[in-house]
């Protein structure tokens, strides 16, 4: 499995493979074009590859940095890798980029009923850090938010 930053190229089979996925983030092409081309320091786009298959797109992940913290802001993984480590390797890649640019932690928010992502976070070090009531529609949904911090605060 390879982990890399997204290009233009992947535009499609990005749009294709968050279309497969009820709780991902439906961005338009101009969207993807927007945060790989205009924006490189301030959004993250990753790709997971799997040499072994067809379809070489296993995983995408977006993030946006607004230091000094970063927001996840879509995840997927496509049915047949799922429950295979990717989106945990995706989540490291983020992880490891936040680091980079001595941010405090990455934060995100899931549809409350959405129990693989929730455990696959909690896995990855994320931690409840509150709830939106009805935040989402379709079916009207809690979001629940984690917080990973990425360093421990000097004590005194």
């Amino acid at each position: 499995m390879t982990i890399r930053p997204a290009t233009s190229s992947d535009i499609e089979a990005m749009m294709a493979l968050a279309r497969t996925s009820a709780s991902a983030s439906h961005w338009s092409r101009e969207q993807y074009q927007s945060l790989i081309l205009d924006c490189p320091t301030r959004r993250l786009a990753l790709i997971a590859e799997s040499s072994t298959s067809a379809n070489a797109l296993s995983g995408l992940l977006v993030a946006h940095h607004v230091a000094p913290e970063w927001e996840l802001e879509n995840i997927v993984v496509a049915a047949d890798f799922r429950r295979n480590g990717i989106g945990k390797l995706l989540l490291d890649s983020l992880i490891a980029a936040a680091r980079e640019t001595n941010s405090q932690a990455v934060f995100l928010e899931v549809r409350e009923s959405n129990a693989a992502a929730r455990a696959l976070y909690e896995e990855c070090g994320f931690e409840l850090n509150g709830r939106r009531k009805s935040y989402y529609s379709n079916p009207i949904e809690d979001a629940i938010h984690y917080r990973r911090a990425l360093c421990q605060p000097i004590s005194s």
